[in-house]
């Protein structure tokens, strides 16, 4: 009888020290998130004038995803989609300072039952419940170590909610700097854990406003240094100048930022066993194709075209390469996951990528689905667009019709709209049956106004936003609204 016993504990010390080992094994995830950092705006990217140092040395380190969109080009309907991989017109979050409901499996949950510690740093804007109020920890869909915010851009004095405190307290200084350092003390704290670690480091620059950049940087970008790109029109050039120099000045910080969070992960010797992610929710139009600084929302590579690098172990020869294969947000969760190796839930849209990580020179042609099913507050009065991007071509639909087809290679401005022209039928055909295929395999066999979308998911009062905070009006309350319900505002 003791042999058994000491046969059965033999056995389980077995089992157990198996799976801490499986879990060692497994990968680190670092993925960094800015905000409103269009793909164009860094130094590896061809701009000549930003300073991006420690970005432009990892993306040699990395592979570059140059033809990376965002699902919808706006904060909250990105984040919803990347934490759950799912496309904005089967969430329903695809207007800002919405709920994300607890019902959707999301990014933490998936990676805390696959044994890995969670955290996650700074703005979330996924809660709906107020800009201002603190994210719940039930609301906070599984991240377990939390010091983040609903939504602020005062980045000199950026408010933070800590782990289960409900009493708001503040980053100290620049948020951007204090964020990245707050990631460094977490790896510090867990690199020894037997669990590895999926910290998500959610950082609001460069999203205006501009003005509050550091001003070390700021002096980098006089107006006389700058250069905007042939689309901005001339009513547009003094307020971009403007804001443009605030803007470089937050990259750049940025860029520092991200930078000491990846030489921490070296210095801690984690490096060689970590995922690495860079990229951004959306861009920003900075006076391109006669839209103010500030607009998001369009179809147009300002807006839609964000940057994406993944370093992973043991890359070999793709460090450094170029993938040409387009990626939009649902792709990015089971990329990730099956990079971790970990079963991707059936509830996933996004196709698993990783092969592509593995391989850049893989599957060139393939076409990226975004689009933007209610245009909101400033961008209330534009259509609502599906559209496709591929390794050359973005090509654009709205309930009327097609109405953009752009040669990205030989147009990198966009500004000459090939769509209808004889000579690129035969590519505006295969475009437009990339994209209803697209369309189909998540369900939606039609391009619906936005009026159909609104009644489907139970929103009202939408066509009152304010602002920039996007408050509807529902019998005279101002409201947040969510998903089949109205939250009011206390």
């Amino acid at each position: 009888m003791m042999r058994k016993e000491l046969y059965k504990t033999l056995f389980l010390f077995v089992i157990v020290s198996a799976s801490i080992s499986c879990q060692k094994q497994k990968p680190n995830v670092i993925f960094i998130l800015t905000d409103q950092w269009r793909a164009s705006a860094l130094g590896y990217a061809g701009d000549k004038i930003v300073q991006t140092p420690y970005l432009d040395k990892f993306s040699k380190e990395a592979v570059n995803f140059n033809n990376a969109v965002s699902v919808t080009p706006v904060c909250t309907p990105y984040r919803a989609s990347l934490m759950t991989g799912r496309y904005p017109s089967s969430t329903g979050m695809f207007i800002n300072d919405l709920y994300l409901p607890s019902e959707e499996l999301c990014f933490a949950e998936i990676f805390n039952e696959a044994g890995y510690n969670t955290a996650y740093l700074g703005k979330w804007h996924l809660d709906g419940h107020g800009r201002g109020s603190n994210v719940a920890p039930e609301r906070r869909q599984g991240w377990t170590f939390w010091k983040g915010s609903e939504c602020d851009h005062d980045y000199n004095n950026e408010h933070y909610f800590d782990n289960e405190d409900s009493v708001k307290t503040h980053w100290e200084g620049y948020s951007t700097y204090a964020i990245a350092n707050e990631a460094n003390m977490f790896m510090e704290d867990h690199v020894n854990d037997d669990k590895p670690f999926c910290l998500f480091v959610s950082i609001a620059t460069p999203h205006f406003p501009h003005q509050t950049a550091p001003e070390e940087y700021k002096a980098l970008y006089t107006p006389d240094k700058l250069q905007l790109p042939p689309n901005v029109p001339e009513n547009q050039k003094e307020k971009a100048l403007t804001e443009l120099q605030g803007y470089y000045a937050h990259c750049t910080a940025t860029d520092k930022a991200i930078g000491e969070i990846i030489n921490k992960i070296k210095e801690l010797g984690i490096y060689n066993n970590s995922i690495i992610v860079f990229t951004s929710d959306h861009g920003e139009m900075m006076g391109g194709h006669d839209f103010r600084p500030y607009m998001k929302h369009q179809p147009f590579s300002e807006s839609a075209n964000v940057p994406f690098l993944v370093s992973y172990p043991n890359m070999g020869n793709a460090a450094g390469k170029l993938a040409e294969a387009a990626i939009t947000t649902p792709d990015i969760l089971p990329s990730l996951l099956s990079m971790c190796n970990i079963k991707i839930p059936e509830t996933i849209e996004g196709y698993d990528l990783s092969y592509i990580f593995k391989s850049p020179e893989k599957d060139t042609e393939r076409a990226a689905l975004y689009m933007n099913l209610s245009p909101f507050g400033i961008a209330f009065p534009f259509d609502e667009y599906r559209a496709v991007r591929t390794n050359r071509y973005t090509y654009v639909k709205t309930p009327q019709g097609a109405s953009m087809l752009f040669d990205d290679k030989n147009d990198f401005s966009q500004m000459n709209n090939l769509l209808n022209r004889p000579e690129y039928a035969d590519v505006q055909q295969k475009l437009d049956e990339q994209l209803q295929d697209e369309l189909e395999r998540i369900g939606e066999e039609e391009i619906h106004s936005r009026e159909f979308y609104l009644k489907k998911f139970g929103y009202y009062g939408l066509k009152e936003f304010r602002s920039d905070y996007h408050i509807a009006k529902t019998s005279g309350v101002e409201s947040v609204v969510s998903p089949n319900k109205v939250i009011k505002i206390k």
